[in-house]
C-alpha cells in the first residue's frame, strides 16, 4: 500500500504570508505557468483542482503560497499546502494533483529551477560534513515546511518582479541564500547526498535510463558505467528515487506512450512497440495498473476532461 507522510505545519509570520500571497496573485493573473523577469523563477496558478497528472519532475524548488497539492513519489504520498515546499535535485517520474483551489482562492506557487552544479557549489562552500549520513534516508524528492527566513527569501524574489530591469541580477544573491539555508537545515545531508549522486553513480544511471528507456536494462553494464557494484547501484538507486531500476524505466515508458496516444500519433499497439514493449498485452496491463484504465479508455477520458476544462475557461 502507498505510504503517506505527515509534515510539520509551516510557521510563517502573518505579514510575510499575506504580502507573499498578495504579490504572487498580482503577478500570476492567469492559470498555468507564468514566466518572470527572473529566468529561473516562474509563477504557477490554478483556479480549480486537477486530476492526477504524471510527468518527470525537473530539478527545482516549489513553494506553495495558497492552496494544496498531493505528490506521489514511488509508493509514498506527500500532502502539503501553503507554506510548504517540494524540492528535487534530480529529474525522475512522479505524479501529483492540485487538491485545494477555487476561483476565489486559486492555487498559487513559486517555482525555482535548480542546477546540480550551483547546489554543489553551495554545499562545498558551506563546509557540510559529508561523512555523516541522514538518520532516515529519504528519496531525492522531499516535501518540507518552510520557515520564516526561507519564506522571507521568496518574498524578496517576488518583490523584485516590480523592478524588471534589475530583477535578474539582484535575484542571484537571493537564490544563493535560499540554497544556503536549505543546505544548513535539517535536509542538508539529504541534499548533499543527492548532489553527489547526480555527479556520480545514481545520477549517471538516471541519465542513461532517461535517454535509453526503450532499451533493455543490462544491470551489470549500467553498474560498471556508474562505477558501482550491482548491489550498491540497486540499493542507492532505490534510496534516491523510491523506485527500483525496472519500475523507474516502466514509468518513463508508460508516460511516453501516454503522450504519443494523446498526440494521436499512434494506436495502442504501435505505442507499446515504440516505447520498448515486446508484448502489447503486457503493455496494456501495466498501463492500466499505472493510469487506472486501458490505453484507449484512459486517453478518451483525458480528452473529454481537457475539453470540459477548456469550456470552463
Amino acid at each position: 500500500m502507498p505510504r503517506s507522510r505527515a509534515r510539520d505545519e509551516p510557521t510563517l509570520d502573518l505579514l510575510t504570508r499575506d504580502e507573499l500571497l498578495r504579490l504572487t496573485a498580482r503577478h500570476a493573473r492567469r492559470d498555468g505557468s507564468t514566466a518572470t523577469a527572473i529566468p529561473w523563477l516562474s509563477l504557477l496558478r490554478s483556479s480549480r483542482t486537477t486530476p492526477l497528472t504524471y510527468g518527470v519532475i525537473q530539478p527545482s524548488l516549489c513553494l506553495i503560497v495558497q492552496g494544496g497539492k498531493r505528490l506521489h513519489v514511488g509508493r509514498e504520498t506527500h500532502a502539503y499546502g501553503a507554506g510548504s515546499y517540494v524540492m528535487s535535485a534530480l529529474e525522475f517520474p512522479t505524479s501529483g494533483e492540485i487538491t485545494a483551489a477555487t476561483l476565489a482562492a486559486p492555487y498559487l506557487a513559486l517555482r525555482v529551477s535548480l542546477e546540480a552544479a550551483e547546489i554543489a557549489a553551495v554545499v562545498s562552500e558551506a563546509k557540510l560534513d559529508l561523512r555523516a549520513r541522514p538518520a532516515n534516508p529519504e528519496p531525492a524528492v522531499f516535501v518540507a515546511a518552510s520557515d520564516p527566513r526561507l519564506a522571507a527569501c521568496f518574498l524578496r524574489l517576488v518583490q523584485l518582479l516590480d523592478e524588471p530591469d534589475h530583477a535578474a541580477f539582484l535575484a542571484d544573491a537571493v537564490k544563493r541564500e535560499i540554497l544556503y539555508r536549505l543546505v544548513i537545515g535539517d535536509r542538508g545531508l539529504l541534499i548533499a547526498r543527492t548532489v553527489k549522486h547526480t555527479a556520480l553513480g545514481v545520477g549517471k544511471a538516471i541519465d542513461w535510463l532517461r535517454r535509453h528507456f526503450r532499451e533493455s536494462i543490462d544491470v551489470d553494464a549500467l553498474a560498471r558505467a556508474s562505477r558501482m557494484s550491482v548491489s550498491s547501484l540497486r540499493h542507492e538507486f532505490k534510496a534516491t528515487t523510491a523506485m527500483g531500476l525496472l519500475q523507474f524505466q516502466k514509468q518513463l515508458r508508460l508516460q511516453e506512450a501516454r503522450r504519443l496516444l494523446l498526440a494521436g500519433e499512434v494506436d495502442a499497439g504501435a505505442a507499446a512497440f515504440r516505447v520498448g514493449y515486446e508484448s502489447p498485452s503486457q503493455f496494456s496491463r501495466e498501463y492500466r495498473r499505472l493510469f487506472g484504465a486501458p490505453p484507449i479508455r484512459d486517453v478518451h477520458k483525458l480528452r473529454v476532461d481537457a475539453a470540459r476544462m477548456e469550456s470552463l475557461s
